[in-house]
């Protein structure tokens, strides 16, 4: 079983084939169609490879379909780590004692097409120094490196409507967002942990392309890109008029691990290969 679409998965799913072990990708048939995100390669690669594909969506089933991937397609929602997770977050999460405001927009950038291009990071921090809202924004190495670079960062850091934090763990990011105003965010995962009932937070995209669309088809999310002037635009309309954002996210209703649980039960042939291929190692 493989989750997502990062180089470890992209990695498994081959050696997996090779070991004649049939792989179950959770989280397929998302698409961006930006053939410039690394991460678009990987989620094509693994989703042609796998026997059982768990997609979130209808969307991403229609994806899949029309790529003719020869596995089996089911539509699952996404997985239920916020719904699991959150109350153990408000029990142990400390950050909202670190935060200087009393509402921020939370932002986070990271992907490469952002941050390495001193252009498109030069207009995030544009947009942030200007922000009409005060920003919490925990860095990660890789924007944190490219900021000192392009002499970005001792401005950001400096401006008293910004606060910077160092990378913070899954449980503190999920009380952050859920006590964000907004997020902004270059994230794949933020835009879809928004939409959870439990937080139900707008979001502008720093991108031009998203694989996350039922977000923006459901009202939660905004493509902004990377331009001061449109971000800023989007950021002012948002908080002069608060979007209504639906009750239930479109990205299912927490009970995938159930849905999936129940389908590798209903796959005897994978158990089958799986002795099969465990016989012939230890021959």
């Amino acid at each position: 079983m493989v989750q997502g679409n990062t180089n470890t998965t992209l990695a498994a799913t081959p050696a997996s084939i090779k070991l004649a072990l049939p792989v179950g990708h959770v989280e397929a048939g998302l698409r961006s169609h930006d053939w410039r995100m690394p991460e678009e390669h990987n989620r094509i690669v693994v989703d042609h490879l796998s026997e059982l594909l768990f997609a979130p969506t209808e969307l991403a089933m229609r994806n899949l379909i029309a790529e003719r991937v020869h596995g089996r397609v089911l539509v699952t929602g996404n997985t239920d780590t916020v719904l699991q997770e959150m109350p153990v977050a408000e029990r142990r999460s400390k950050i909202m004692e670190e935060v200087r405001f009393d509402e921020y927009a939370l932002v986070t950038v990271h992907r490469a097409e952002n941050v390495d291009d001193p252009l498109a990071l030069g207009g995030i921090v544009m947009a942030l120094l200007s922000s009409p809202i005060p920003i919490v924004s925990p860095v990660h190495p890789r924007t944190e490196s490219r900021l000192r670079e392009f002499d970005l960062y001792d401005r950001l850091a400096s401006a008293p409507n910004v606060q910077l934090m160092p990378p913070v763990g899954y449980l503190d990011m999920l009380v952050l967002l859920k006590n964000c105003t907004l997020a902004m965010t270059d994230s794949e995962g933020l835009q879809e942990e928004a939409t959870v009932p439990c937080i139900r937070k707008p979001v502008l995209v720093l991108r031009t392309s998203t694989e996350r669309p039922e977000a923006i088809e459901a009202g939660f999310a905004r493509l902004v890109g990377v331009n001061a002037e449109g971000m800023l635009s989007n950021l002012r309309a948002l908080l002069e008029e608060a979007p209504e954002l639906p009750p239930k996210s479109p990205f299912g209703d927490g009970r995938s691990s159930e849905r999936i649980a129940e389908e590798l039960a209903r796959f005897p042939e994978a158990h089958q290969r799986i002795l099969e291929a465990s016989r012939l190692r230890r021959a």
